[in-house]
């Protein structure tokens, strides 16, 4: 269902951890411990929009990013979930996907740009992705 020549945008690259590969899309992890932040790239050179999808890749991308949304859920007990799909600094098709708290720093705004990140250490990024990439896949089977 992929493009095996799948190039990820060196912005999200450099921002991100890999967490795992879906079927479509692979899931990053942001490398933001203020927020449980994760990213759902469809593994498709040359997307921008979700209409740049066929029907059937679309329904794969909603089909993903409801299982990435509810494991949030169900894993870090969030006030809000955002889900968007923004692409004005990130041309390639992405959507984060962002458990908010009314705890947390930006709250009620938009996380960008309103804190600076604060980076996971090698022990938390290796135990939370390893987390996430073991239910995303007991999930998705």
């Amino acid at each position: 269902m992929h493009n095996t020549d799948f190039q990820l945008h060196p912005q999200l690259a450099a921002d991100c951890f890999e967490v795992c590969d879906l079927p479509l899309s692979k899931i990053l992890l942001m490398n933001d411990s203020q927020y449980p932040w994760f990213i759902q790239v469809p593994r498709l050179n040359g997307v921008s929009e979700v209409i740049d999808l066929n029907e059937c890749q679309q329904n794969q991308l909603w089909y993903e990013s409801r299982v990435l949304s509810e494991l949030i859920r169900d894993e870090f007990n969030p006030h809000k979930l955002n889900v968007a799909a923004l692409g004005n600094m990130v041309p390639q098709l992405h959507i984060h996907h962002i458990a908010r708290y009314n705890s947390d720093p930006a709250w009620p705004k938009p996380v960008w740009g309103l804190a600076p990140a604060k980076t996971y250490d090698k022990v938390e990024k290796q135990s939370l992705t390893q987390r996430m990439q073991t239910l995303l896949k007991e999930r998705l089977c």
